[in-house]
């Protein structure tokens, strides 16, 4: 089958799960507990049972961390153990705890290639009794994403996929199709302001690039706290969200 074809199918796909309510009405939402973020995700909250992609707003290291910890946050919020699929055993735990993701909650699934974490996150999956997958990954073709989302679908379990980059060029793939539920793009601001000298709370622009049957949006937001959760900031040079530039997604 053509990658074309692939994409076109993909989106019949997407269009009658829609129409038919989608996967929120059936296994349900974690919302963010933010009116300005929920309200603009149908169901109100991160659907469970469905995929969600999150990077880094620029090609370094800052960004890709900031994405990786709002990811560790949202697997916090959620019931039972995580499964963390990745071929570079680099996590800092320390901050993953900061963000709420304890050491003990979390399994670690070790590959020695990116194909590997593919197949790893549609086993963790089909087990059926995680919290959450999240995997670790470069690109993430049509093929893959629709797969892993027809798993987390079957499952009703959250599947999470942190896109990191090793290359500047691997970034541009980000922009490519995908089956995933969501699409966030995280970058980092200014941390909050303080009364007193010191570094406050760690400040992120969330990007809400794609969306089935919602819109796009952006907010300005904290960071998240010791149980994974974050607010709407309102320090001095906030890029806040501008419904100006929310669109429908395709």
């Amino acid at each position: 089958m053509s990658a074309a074809r692939e994409i076109v199918l993909a989106d019949l796909r997407e269009r009658i799960s829609a129409l038919e309510g989608g996967v929120a009405k059936q296994s349900g939402c974690l919302p963010f507990g933010v009116a300005e973020i929920d309200r603009v995700l149908p169901g109100g909250g991160l659907a469970y049972g469905a995929l969600h992609e999150f990077a880094g707003g620029g090609s370094g290291t800052v960004d890709g961390a900031a994405a990786a910890l709002f990811a560790a946050g949202i697997a916090a919020r959620t019931k039972g153990q995580v499964a963390w699929c990745l071929t570079r055993p680099d996590l800092f735990m320390p901050a993953l705890s900061q963000v709420g993701l304890h050491p003990d909650r979390v399994i670690f699934v070790e590959s020695d290639k990116e194909e590997e974490v593919l197949e790893d996150m549609e086993t963790c999956l089909a087990y059926g009794g995680l919290g959450a997958v999240v995997g670790e990954l470069v690109r993430l073709p049509m093929t893959a994403s629709r797969r892993l989302q027809l798993a987390a679908e079957k499952s009703g379990t959250m599947a999470i996929a942190v896109r990191r980059w090793r290359r500047l060029t691997e970034a541009n793939d980000f922009g490519q199709p995908t089956a995933s539920t969501t699409r966030w793009r995280v970058s980092v601001l200014p941390s909050e302001e303080l009364p007193v000298a010191g570094v406050g709370r760690g400040r992120w622009l969330l990007e809400l690039m794609r969306v089935k049957a919602g819109e796009c949006d952006e907010f300005c937001v904290g960071g998240c706290d010791a149980t994974g959760r974050i607010h709407i900031s309102s320090g001095s040079g906030d890029r806040s969200h501008s419904s100006s530039r929310s669109l429908h997604s395709a």
